[in-house]
């Protein structure tokens, strides 16, 4: 008997563990005590600790009542593999723990009472790690080594829970840095119970928020790994393999190892009779698609443009085989789950689904033509923060209103009866009047079930049509009903779900799930100037954020317009080779036909395109190629081979007004040496100050060849020359007018004299000038690097 007592309690302490617990894989080992503390983070290889110690790390929390709580105890059961948490409140978790070759994973298997659950974290993992640290995917990193976390499901969520909606306003928290290191970090939230929280980063106060059935904490897994830092991506590539996550394939090869990653594309507005001619222009371009920038009628129900595809669906198709013929993508642009106001989805009949930010009962009985309706609170209705639209639904009829009463009986006054096209009816006492969510695009939004429906749709479109290429943009519109970066995350699996062919897609917002499904992220859009003013520096900024996250680099949409000049154009693919970015190039049908440069500008980007994506530019290079300073030129000398010219340049002179004696010449005069080649005179220069202008200034080099510029210009405005053609850019950036000048002088190598003067518009307020002169240098042989 006593022998039967011993071995059973050590049974006992073999298979429920309340000790140190041990998961090792080939290349990293997690240790854990009693509590679920996580003890030791280790490369097995190198024996090197990543764990950091002075701070607490636990492999699963838990909030309950708003308050976050770690396990006070925990123990494992070997034979089953179970992880038993045991917390404060008396809710009991468990965790099965799975181990694999290049990674460990735990899912909870069960949770009890799960009604107390509002949410769990695992981690969160803090590391000594901070070199490189990838917030969206989740991956720390330094020269030897990466510890990575990937949520393994769409309740999984990479990040940490900062607002109730978890919805996360940076670009991603799955990894983030601290001064000592970093920390991982996914979580799940309990989405099965009724909540009313602040929706979209807190700007929908105390919304309602329908219950998703089953949508618990039960089933929230995560995969954790470290391996050296060169197999991360293969490391996840196997990880999606194994756990059933999307891992899209393009001609037999993942995406995320494919040549086609990161590479640059056209956005116009053509139609059915012109998609030939924006076909050559791509080719030409050496693009990888072609793609619409606004082919649909309404957003939702997505329903095409018959201004630009008079035979609808059947009129895509041709388009669509005529561009796969050309060896090209067809592309699409969508607003994601944004809904027009003169969608089917709205009018004449608006869905039930549509989100509402919240609702109230009628006081009293209205007629089909009543403008004013009397409800028994006036909380949502008197949001006028974020109340674009105005608008309410009761039964099938949306109406407007101007405002609502500060004082009771909380009246909706000044009401437009049957908004949208509805049609006007009449309500009873007790009635359910709800304020719809919409936005600055005056645009209403779906629940879930609603978007989800969605995004089949569009899923099925391009399955019909042979689409093989969109962006979500409006991607953020997911976190509309409530249930942030689920919401987000949920729209692109179903579209991926339903597609049955690869779609090369972007996104306007980066997360954590969606990483593995996504081509690209392709921010930095606006041109309310030229290629140098709009938002480079956010362009520039984005390429580490890429970088860190195991993402191609993009550089956004640049607008070529009718007057845009080779100059323009290779500077901006100046900084796209250097960070071996791609990029979306909007070239619109008119446009393309009045640019006289059109062919010259189609065939610099195919130069500088291919010769970026065959690595002909070196690491110094490159690093040039980055200065947003430096400007280059490529030449195509022959296949796979080119020469890469620099651009230099003079000090900049300044000239400033000056008072002198009637008669006395008010030129300002400079010294300066051109040390390159002989050739023909470039220049720029730039009206400085506050105000005021220049009329009519005149250039003079040598003494003798002078350059008289017949035009006006404000200060901010500036001129540049190339060739024989002088453009005038206006404050912004773009291109307002261009002067052709005849018998331009040549620039001889050697010792010069420049000589400016001009007139002024307003004697009050004389602004300076900045004039720099621009020469071509030497060019460099660049080889492609297959």
């Amino acid at each position: 008997m006593k022998y039967f007592i011993l071995t059973l309690s050590l049974l006992l302490a073999h298979n429920f563990s309340r000790a140190q617990t041990t998961f090792s894989t080939s290349a990293v080992k997690l240790e854990l005590n009693a509590k679920g503390q996580v003890t030791s983070l280790r490369d097995v290889s190198g024996l090197q600790e990543y764990l950091y110690r002075d701070t607490a790390t636990v492999l699963l929390r838990l909030k309950t009542k708003g308050n976050w709580e770690s396990p006070a105890s925990m123990s494992y059961d070997r034979s089953k593999q179970i992880l038993s948490f045991r917390y404060p409140s008396q809710i009991s978790i468990w965790v099965k723990a799975s181990l694999h070759d290049t990674y460990m994973s735990f899912e909870i298997t069960g949770a009890r009472p799960m009604e107390k659950i509002e949410r769990i974290l695992w981690g969160s993992f803090a590391t000594t790690i901070n070199k490189t640290v990838g917030e969206i995917i989740g991956v720390v990193r330094n020269d030897n080594f990466a510890i990575g976390i990937q949520g393994l499901n769409l309740k999984t969520l990479g990040g940490f829970p900062f607002n109730d909606e978890g919805y996360e306003v940076a670009r991603g928290s799955a990894a983030l840095p601290k001064k000592w290191g970093s920390v991982l970090q996914a979580y799940s939230i309990n989405r099965a119970v009724p909540r009313n929280i602040a929706v979209w980063n807190g700007n929908f106060q105390n919304m309602p928020v329908v219950p998703l059935l089953n949508e618990t904490v039960l089933g929230s897994k995560i995969a954790l790994f470290g391996v050296s830092e060169k197999k991360v991506l293969e490391t996840i590539g196997k990880i999606e393999l194994a756990e059933g996550l999307p891992h899209p394939m393009f001609k037999g090869e993942w995406i995320k190892q494919s040549a086609e990653l990161g590479r640059s594309y056209i956005i116009s507005n053509f139609t059915e009779d012109e998609v030939d001619e924006m076909i050559q222009h791509t080719q030409r371009a050496g693009l990888m698609s072609l793609y619409h920038e606004g082919p649909f009628n309404t957003w939702g129900k997505y329903e095409f443009n018959l201004k630009y595809f008079p035979n609808g669906k059947e009129g895509v198709k041709k388009a669509v085989n005529k561009t796969k013929a050309a060896g090209l993508h067809f592309g699409v642009h969508t607003l994601t789950n944004f809904i027009n106001t003169n969608d089917p989805y709205v009018s004449p009949t608006p869905d039930d689904r549509l989100v509402k930010t919240g609702s109230s009962k009628l006081m009293a009985a209205v007629t089909a033509t009543s403008q004013e309706i009397v409800v028994t609170s006036p909380e949502f209705f008197n949001d006028e923060k974020n109340n674009t639209l105005h608008t309410i639904q009761i039964g099938s009829e949306l109406i407007r209103y101007r405002t609502v009463s500060k004082t009771a009986p909380f009246t909706l006054l000044d009401c437009q009866r049957a908004a949208f096209n509805t049609r006007p009816s009449a309500h009873d006492k007790g009635s359910e009047v709800s304020k719809l969510l919409d936005h600055p695009y005056e645009v209403f939004f779906p629940s879930i079930a609603m978007q989800n429906e969605i995004a089949k749709n569009i899923a099925l479109l391009c399955n019909e049509t042979g689409i093989d290429h969109l962006d979500f943009d409006g991607h953020e519109g997911g976190q509309a009903s409530g249930q942030g970066d689920y919401g987000i995350e949920a729209f692109s699996k179903t579209f991926y779900d339903y597609a049955d062919h690869f779609v090369v897609n972007g996104t306007s917002n980066s997360k954590h799930f969606y990483w593995h499904i996504n081509t690209y992220c392709n921010w930095g859009e606006p041109w309310y100037g030229g290629f140098r003013e709009s938002m480079q520096a956010y362009r520039i900024a984005n390429q580490a954020l890429f970088e860190r996250n195991y993402m191609p680099n993009m550089m956004g949409w640049y607008l070529m317009t009718a007057t845009t000049s080779l100059s323009e154009m290779e500077w901006m693919l100046a900084r796209a080779a250097g960070y071996n970015a791609g990029f979306a190039m909007v070239l619109r049908v008119r446009d393309a036909q009045k640019n006289l440069d059109r062919d010259q500008l189609l065939d610099a980007i195919r130069e500088w395109e291919t010769a970026r994506r065959q690595g002909a530019f070196s690491t110094a290079q490159r690093e040039r190629l980055k200065n947003p300073k430096n400007e280059f030129h490529l030449d195509k000398i022959a296949d796979q081979e080119w020469r890469l010219y620099p651009f230099h340049y003079s000090d900049s002179f300044v000239h400033e007004k000056k008072d002198l004696q009637p008669g006395e010449p008010t030129h300002s005069i400079w010294d300066f040496m051109n040390q390159d080649d002989a050739q023909p005179l470039q220049f720029t220069f730039e009206v400085t100050g506050q105000g005021g202008g220049i009329v009519n200034p005149v250039l003079t080099l040598d003494q003798f060849a002078e350059l008289m510029l017949p035009v006006s210009l404000q200060a901010g405005e500036r001129v540049a020359m190339d060739g024989s053609m002088v453009r005038i850019y206006d404050i912004k950036g773009k291109q307002r007018t261009s002067i052709e000048l005849k018998n331009v002088p040549d620039l001889n190598k050697g010792n010069h004299i420049l000589k400016f003067k001009t007139n002024y518009s307003d004697d009050d307020n004389s602004p300076g000038v900045l004039i720099v002169i621009r020469t071509k240098g030497s060019g460099e042989v660049v080889k492609a690097n297959l």
